[in-house]
C-alpha cells in the first residue's frame, strides 16, 4: 500500500511538473507612453523589457511570457482604462511599464487593491513610496526624488548657494523639486512650475535671466528638455549660468538631439552607459547590438524590471496563484542588475548608488555621459518611515 500511495504522489507530481511546462505564458501587461514628445521614454522601457525576454527565447525566469503593450498617450484617464481591460479581459496580473507620475497615481492604488502586482520601471511618486505603499507595487528604478537629491549634494558640496528651480507641474516635478531642496538647503532664487509637455520656455527665460542664480537646476524628461537645453544656450546662459539636473533630462537620446548644448552639465542618476558592473556590460553590447543605439537609464529600468519579474516567476514555476510566494520572491530581488549592487527598502523602493554623471564628447565626436564620482551609498529614499504595509 504504501508503494503504491508514494507511485501515485509521484505520478501527481510528474503530472503537475508537465502541465506547469505546458501551461499557457503569463501574461504581463505594459502601460507606457508611446506617443507625445515624451514617446520615446516608453519605447526604450518596452524595448529593453523585450530585450530580456528575448535574451531568455520568449521566456522570463525560465517561464514563457506574453507581454502586452499599450500606450497611454501621457493621459491618466487611458491609463486606466488600458489597465482595466488588461485586467478583465486579457486576465493579467502583472502590470508595468508607466512612465509619467500622473498616470501612475491614476493606475497604480486602484490595481494593487484588485491583487494585481504592479512593478513599476520608471515612475516612483512620494505618495506610493510613503502612505500610499502597498505589498503588491513594486518600483525597480528610483523613488522620484532620488535623482534630484544627489544633485543638490553635489550643488552644496560644489559651493553654489544661490539655485533657480524649474520643472512640470505634476507629481514628479513636485518630488524632484522637493529632493533638491532636501540636500541643497541653500537660497532659491526662484521656484518656476511648467506646463506638462510645454516646448515654448521664452517667459521663463527671462524671469530666470533677470533672477541672476548662479546655477540652474531643472527637471523637463523628454522633448521638453530637448527643447529647454536649446532654447538655454541660445539665450547665451549657458556661458555664465550652469546647468544642473537629474538624468531624466540627460538620457543619451536627449543628448543626440541637443548636441553640444549639453556638454559639461553636470545631472544624476543610479545607472550609466559607462558603469562598469558584468551585468550592465552585458546589457549595453545586446541593446547595442539588438537596436542599434545606445540604451538610455530608461532601457536599462525596463531590463531590470523584466528581470526582477524573471525572478519571481521563476521562484514559483510560472504559478500566479502562489501570490504571496511570488511577492516574497519580489522583495528578495534575487537578480543580477545592470547597476550592481540593489535591494528593495521596506516601501519597495531600491536601495542603491546614486552618482553624478558629466555630459562629454566621445572619442569618435558622440555626446554623451560619464560617471564623475558615487555620491550616495544604497541610499534609501525619505519616505519610508511613513510606509505601513497592510
Amino acid at each position: 500500500m504504501n508503494k503504491m500511495i508514494i507511485g501515485i504522489a509521484a505520478f501527481l507530481l510528474a503530472v503537475s511538473a508537465t502541465l506547469a511546462c505546458g501551461a499557457e505564458p503569463v501574461k504581463i501587461g505594459m502601460i507606457t507612453t508611446l506617443s507625445t514628445k515624451a514617446g520615446y521614454l516608453g519605447e526604450d522601457i518596452r524595448d529593453g523589457f523585450k530585450l530580456a525576454i528575448a535574451m531568455e527565447d520568449g521566456k522570463l525566469g525560465g517561464v514563457p511570457v506574453e507581454l502586452l503593450v499599450d500606450d497611454d498617450s501621457r493621459k491618466p484617464e487611458k491609463g486606466r482604462q488600458i489597465a482595466e481591460r488588461f485586467i478583465k479581459k486579457d486576465h493579467v496580473r502583472i502590470l508595468t511599464g508607466i512612465v509619467f507620475s500622473n498616470v501612475a497615481m491614476a493606475v497604480v492604488p486602484k490595481v494593487v487593491k484588485q491583487g494585481i502586482f504592479y512593478i513599476s520601471p520608471n515612475a516612483g511618486p512620494s505618495r506610493l513610496a510613503g502612505k500610499g505603499c502597498d505589498p503588491r507595487y513594486f518600483n525597480v528604478a528610483w523613488q522620484n526624488d532620488n535623482l534630484s537629491e544627489v544633485v543638490g549634494q553635489y550643488v552644496k558640496n560644489k559651493g553654489f548657494s544661490n539655485v533657480y528651480l524649474l520643472a512640470p507641474n505634476y507629481p514628479a516635478g513636485k518630488d524632484a523639486l522637493a529632493g533638491f531642496k532636501r540636500f541643497y538647503q541653500g537660497k532659491v532664487a526662484g521656484e518656476v512650475y511648467t506646463t506638462l509637455g510645454q516646448s515654448d520656455y521664452a517667459a521663463e527665460l527671462a524671469t530666470l535671466r533677470a533672477a541672476k542664480p548662479d546655477a540652474v537646476f531643472f527637471f523637463l524628461p523628454g522633448g521638453m528638455g530637448i527643447n529647454f537645453l536649446k532654447q538655454y544656450a541660445q539665450a547665451g546662459l549657458k556661458e555664465t549660468i550652469p546647468v544642473f539636473g537629474p538624468a531624466f533630462s540627460f538620457d543619451e537620446r536627449i543628448l543626440k538631439a541637443v548636441g553640444d548644448a549639453a556638454v559639461g552639465v553636470i545631472n544624476g542618476s543610479q545607472w550609466s552607459v559607462d558603469l562598469d558592473v558584468p551585468a550592465n556590460n552585458v546589457f549595453v553590447a545586446a541593446f547595442i547590438k539588438a537596436y542599434g543605439r545606445t540604451p538610455t537609464l530608461y532601457a536599462s529600468q525596463g531590463y531590470d524590471d523584466a528581470r526582477l519579474i524573471g525572478s519571481a516567476l521563476k521562484a514559483v514555476n510560472g504559478d500566479m496563484t502562489r501570490e504571496d510566494a511570488f511577492q516574497a520572491a519580489l522583495a528578495k530581488a534575487d537578480f543580477a542588475s545592470v547597476r550592481g549592487a540593489f535591494s528593495f527598502g521596506p516601501n519597495h523602493h531600491p536601495i542603491q548608488d546614486i552618482y553624478v554623471r558629466e555630459v562629454v564628447k566621445d572619442e569618435q565626436g558622440n555626446v554623451t555621459n560619464r560617471i564623475l564620482s558615487k555620491v550616495f551609498t544604497n541610499h534609501q529614499d525619505a519616505y519610508a518611515p511613513a510606509c505601513r504595509m497592510q
